[in-house]
């Protein structure tokens, strides 16, 4: 028999089909840009701030190579404005190349060799044409972006968290369990965040568990790659050296993905030039993908790039200059609060080695504000200090940590060294200010 439905009863509502995809639902935005915002709003409403938080560069304090800016205008000018080719001009692979043989090294083909937008479409690219849905990425924490190129890939993720007795870099027992069946291990060095770098030692352990572990698979077996991150590679201080997969393990080549580009050591991530550098056969699928994804570099700034790069004296000027600038802005900030540490202060600092960044830790976890306000967290202290000394920095949660035990990192690139010296006294009244309880 039929059940009769009340005429004012209403039939329940059909459940309604997601609009985005399941990736797209699960990403989410950058924390680091989130925060930028932030600070950019808040300096356009009158705040005074110490903007630690960006991993670029004013142009103020670091404008871009005189002889790429003047190169840039004239490619313009002689009509440089067309499509480039999908893996970029011969002339700036060709440079690339001969770059990598006589500073590094490295053994590289011009085809080998694919440009595109910046450094992030190489990354992308390298995630795209090796993982698969399913698929095991290992990368450490912190570090930039893993989590959310592995979440694009479909990849399962694989973190290994590192600390500050490391540098807060990994090393071949932090890695040996976790590659065991991996596709890809992703590592960057100099390393965003923390501004340090691996020595040869620590890099060839590394390579050499990725060879063992290659050699272990069978002939049906996929091989795990090893994503290398070099884009702040002439950005070291303190006679550091660069060390690459290759250098140290000649024989790791065939499983080596590097990632590199102009960003960082000219200043220039506005000009979008970076480029992959991979095994042939991978070196030719990243560049059909790329021209499907249209991720190519402008013709005109590929073109000065090539002329730049190729005139080493401007070159090797250029980056002392900056090397020198950067370099005296984080001991001054480094020193600074090694200072405030002497003096009792809740604040330690690891000694730069590269980047533009710094590792610093403010263990303010279970303090107290002035205000009475407890100290719960990272994202808590980065608010005070903001709120109370006009310092803007970025929490290690942004990098996919996920402990929050007080480091956070600090970017120079934007800051000059008389705003450095005007925020550690308020940096310090800040910290003398909070209650005792300080982890």
């Amino acid at each position: 028999m039929a059940t009769l439905v009340p005429p004012h009863a209403s039939a329940p509502a059909a459940p309604t089909a997601p609009r985005l995809s399941r990736m797209a639902s699960a990403l989410h935005g950058s924390a680091i840009l989130g925060i930028a915002a932030e600070i950019r709003a808040l300096v356009a409403g009158g705040a005074s701030v110490c903007n630690l938080t960006v991993g670029d560069f004013a142009p103020g304090e670091f404008r871009i190579p005189p002889g790429l800016e003047r190169r840039i205008a004239a490619a313009l000018a002689r009509g440089e404005t067309n499509y480039p080719p999908s893996n970029g001009l011969p002339a700036l692979r060709d440079v690339v190349v001969s770059l990598y043989r006589e500073r590094l090294g490295l053994d590289y083909a011009p085809t080998d060799v694919i440009v595109c937008g910046g450094s992030r479409p190489a990354i992308f690219a390298a995630y795209q044409c090796v993982v698969d849905p399913g698929d095991r990425v290992v990368y450490p924490a912190p570090s930039w972006n893993n989590d959310a190129y592995t979440l694009i890939a479909g990849a399962e993720q694989v973190v290994v968290p590192c600390d500050a007795a490391h540098a807060f870099l990994p090393t071949r027992a932090t890695l040996e369990r976790a590659v065991r069946g991996a596709r890809l291990l992703a590592l960057n060095s100099p390393l965003n965040p923390a501004g340090t770098a691996f020595d040869a030692e620590t890099l060839g352990a590394i390579c050499d568990l990725v060879l063992e572990e290659n050699a272990r698979r069978g002939p049906g077996e996929r091989p795990l790659y090893l994503l290398y991150d070099q884009v702040y590679w002439m950005l070291r201080f303190g006679g550091v050296p660069h060390v690459t997969p290759q250098q140290v393990r000649p024989a790791i080549a065939p499983y080596v993905l590097l990632v590199d580009g102009i960003s960082k050591a000219l200043a220039a991530t506005g000009i979008r030039v970076g480029w992959l550098a991979a095994p042939a056969d991978l070196a030719s699928r990243a560049s059909d993908f790329l021209g499907h994804v249209g991720a190519w570099a402008p013709r005109a700034e590929q073109a000065a790039v090539a002329e730049f790069l190729a005139a080493p004296a401007e070159l090797d000027a250029y980056v002392a200059e900056t090397c020198g600038a950067l370099e005296a802005r984080l001991v001054a900030l480094h020193d600074g609060l090694r200072a405030l540490a002497a003096e009792g202060l809740a604040v330690e600092a690891l000694r730069p080695m590269g980047a533009i960044y710094l590792s610093v830790r403010f263990p303010l976890v279970g303090a107290r504000t002035p205000e009475g306000e407890p100290l719960g967290g990272n994202e808590d202290v980065r608010r005070y200090l903001l709120r109370a000394a006009g310092v803007a920095v970025v929490p290690f949660e942004a990098f996919g940590v996920e402990r929050g035990d007080g480091w956070f990192r600090l970017s120079v690139g934007a800051v000059s060294l008389a705003d450095i010296a005007a925020a550690l006294p308020r940096l310090a009244a800040a910290l003398r200010a909070v209650s005792p309880g300080a982890a």
